[in-house]
Parts: structure tokens; C-alpha cells; sequence
């Protein structure tokens, strides 16, 4: 069961000093790191990437050619989003499709924001974000080509059963060790900590709360 902290997350400056972006993560993973990023984005190579930005002056953002954007407010009001001269109010929890090749920039008119961005490369991946409230009593589970991005609220996350093998302990692949699901100790989630997803011993996460779901799925053909 693979976690992102999000507290260990290095924060990376816009070089228009209108915010900062902390990368969840990106397919591929980057070789080296880099120092500065522009406002929304850092480069492009690769062909999807989960980030988060903490938006701090409204200014222009950096184009995206032949990718798709998802922008989603997490947190504050509201960013007012300007896409080839169209203005769109966004609201918190409330995800947003858009081109990269656009000329677009934001405007903070109730003050600073944070925003969850997913970029995905057009042609090869598709990006969605999905915004749920969480339950103490249902588990919600997070599958292979997902992230489960607490927001808001108290939640654990433990390796589920969905996927495993009878007789073999989540996690561990081998039959000579057996562990009931309950035995496994749940981990607590931070606010934007970030379950990775797996289609063995699936991760469920537990609490009270909102939770971003986001999906990359590769496009067929």
C-alpha cells in the first residue's frame, strides 16, 4: 500500500512568483528536479501528471500544448478562470475540463486558493476527477490507475481483500503467510495525502469527510 505524504512534498516556485505546485505525481517520473515551474505547470515531458498548486496571485498560466486539463478548487472560494478570452467562475469542489493549448489565466476575486490539477497528454491518457464524501461506515475503495486525495476531514486507509488470494496477506504475495483483513493496521491520512491505487489488496479508506478521486486511463488505440 503506497501513500504520498503530502507534508514531505517539495513545494516548487512559479517562476511569475504567482504561486507555488507540489507534484504528486507524474508518468514518467522525472529524472532530475527541478528548481522553478511556471504558473501552473513545470514542463512537458511526460504524459500525465497530479499536482497541487497554491495560488496566491491572480496572473496568466502556462500553456499545455496537446494536453487536457482538470483544474478542481480544493480550497477558498473561488478562482475565476479566464480560457481564450471566456470567463468561468469555479467553485469549490468543482472540477473543470480544459484544453492546454488555451490562453488562459486565473483572477483570485475572494482571495487565495489551492487547486488540484490533472494534465494528461492528449491521445494516450484521459484524465477525471471525481469529488466524494466519505463514510465511516463504507469503505471506499481506490483501484489501479487512481489516487485518493483526502481534502477534507479524518480518514484511514487500509489494504483491502479485493485482489488477494485466499490464504495470502495483502501486500505480501506469498501463501505461507495468511492474515485476516482486520489484523492489517489502518494507516491515517493527512489532509492531501495521497492513496495510490491497486487492483490487489485494493486500498479502502475510512472517515468522515471529502475525497478528490482521480482517474488516468489510457486511451485505447
Amino acid at each position: 500500500m503506497e501513500i504520498i505524504r503530502y507534508a514531505e512534498l517539495k513545494a516548487q516556485p512559479w517562476r511569475n512568483g504567482g504561486g507555488v505546485t507540489r507534484e504528486l505525481a507524474r508518468r514518467p517520473k522525472p529524472a532530475a528536479e527541478a528548481a522553478t515551474v511556471d504558473a501552473g505547470g513545470q514542463d512537458s515531458a511526460w504524459d500525465w501528471r497530479v499536482s497541487i498548486a497554491e495560488v496566491s496571485k491572480a496572473g496568466a498560466f502556462s500553456a499545455f500544448p496537446g494536453m487536457d486539463r482538470v483544474l478542481t478548487v480544493i480550497e477558498g472560494e473561488l478562482l475565476l478562470l479566464s480560457v481564450d478570452g471566456a470567463e468561468h467562475p469555479l467553485e469549490k469542489y468543482r472540477p473543470f475540463r480544459f484544453s492546454g493549448d488555451a490562453d488562459s489565466a486565473g483572477a483570485l476575486p475572494t482571495g487565495d486558493i489551492r487547486d488540484l490539477n490533472v494534465i494528461t497528454r492528449n491521445g494516450s491518457f484521459k484524465g477525471y476527477t471525481s469529488i466524494i464524501e466519505l463514510s465511516k461506515k463504507r469503505a471506499h475503495p481506490v483501484f489501479e490507475g487512481q489516487f485518493g486525495i483526502l481534502l477534507q476531514g479524518q480518514a484511514t486507509v487500509s489494504p483491502g481483500t479485493a485482489g488477494s488470494e485466499p490464504g495470502v496477506a495483502p501486500g505480501t504475495g506469498s501463501a505461507a503467510v495468511t492474515a485476516p483483513a482486520a489484523a492489517v493496521e489502518s494507516q491515517p491520512l493527512n489532509r492531501y495525502d495521497a492513496v495510490v491505487g491497486s487492483d490487489a489488496a485494493t486500498p479502502e479508506i475510512l472517515g468522515r469527510g471529502f475525497l478528490a478521486v482521480v482517474s488516468i486511463d489510457r486511451v485505447a488505440g
